[in-house]
């Protein structure tokens, strides 16, 4: 038997460009059908799911927030775009999206926790546990307790870091802290809940808490071999102790608290006492 001839050449190239046609004929008609199924209503977002640590946002709020700013339903959407925005939105700190079949939005939620007002009291801008500043409006009871922090924002965390470790120093004597700054120079002042101004200084972080840890442990003594008087302000920046100003109290002298030595400052329009001849 003899073998049958090839097919002449533009035969063919005329069988593989009509193969070519149909796949790329069946190419578009995939095309078209993914197409006009995207478009279909049954993927068009209507829900947003919200779950995890949820106290300041809800659902309908964040669905307000993305309502104009995406585009496309739950099979085009751009997750990454929906996660920014949901991370500017108030009290987000972190959000995970996911899609959820056929028409929802999956979104789980990690709100910023805040322990300070950052700046001024009242205001908006707050700190968070690990040392955040964000911006936000706290209920009206929900601040009365805070500290106010102030400094650097990018040194925020430190500003929180050494508030924490101060903290448990002034508790135990029952003082709190009402206000702590860092300023650009680094250096440290407070104010109590007492009303009571504190110039802490520059150092290291243990420098300035050894500070404390001798200004607690003294000045009570102190104050009260002074009959309790009210402590208006205290500089902890004297290499060899500090320096009180104590109402109604022109000068301290002569007071054996070793190995702290104590100086006060004279109230403004007051002589020293002159010595005794």
């Amino acid at each position: 038997m003899n073998p049958t001839p090839a097919p002449p050449l533009d035969v063919r190239l005329m069988d593989g460009a009509a193969t070519a046609l149909l796949l790329l004929a069946a190419v578009l008609a995939l095309v078209a059908l993914g197409g006009w199924l995207l478009r279909q209503p049954l993927w068009s977002l209507n829900t947003v799911v919200v779950q995890g640590q949820v106290q300041h946002q809800r659902a309908a709020a964040l669905q307000a927030h993305l309502a104009g700013r995406v585009q496309g339903n739950l099979l085009t959407i751009d997750l990454q775009q929906v996660q920014q925005l949901l991370q500017g939105a108030p009290w987000v700190r972190h959000a995970v999206v996911q899609r959820q079949l056929p028409n929802r939005l999956r979104v789980t939620i990690e709100e910023h926790q805040p322990v300070a007002w950052w700046g001024q009291a009242g205001g908006t801008r707050l700190l968070n546990e690990h040392g955040e500043v964000f911006e936000a409006e706290p209920d009206e009871a929900q601040g009365l307790n805070w500290s106010v922090l102030s400094g650097p924002a990018e040194r925020a965390p430190q500003v929180l870091e050494f508030y924490r470790a101060v903290q448990p120093v002034l508790a135990r004597q029952g003082w709190g802290i009402a206000q702590l700054a860092l300023d650009e120079r680094g250096s440290w002042r407070a104010v109590l809940d007492d009303g009571v101004r504190i110039e802490i200084g520059r150092g290291s972080a243990a420098q300035l808490l050894q500070r404390f840890e001798q200004y607690a442990q003294t000045v009570p003594a102190l104050l009260q071999h002074y009959g309790g008087r009210p402590l208006e302000s205290a500089d902890l920046r004297h290499p060899d102790g500090y320096a009180l100003r104590i109402r109604g109290v022109s000068t301290l002298a002569e007071l054996q608290l070793p190995p702290i030595q104590v100086a006060a400052i004279p109230e403004p329009g007051v002589r020293p006492a002159a010595p005794t001849p």
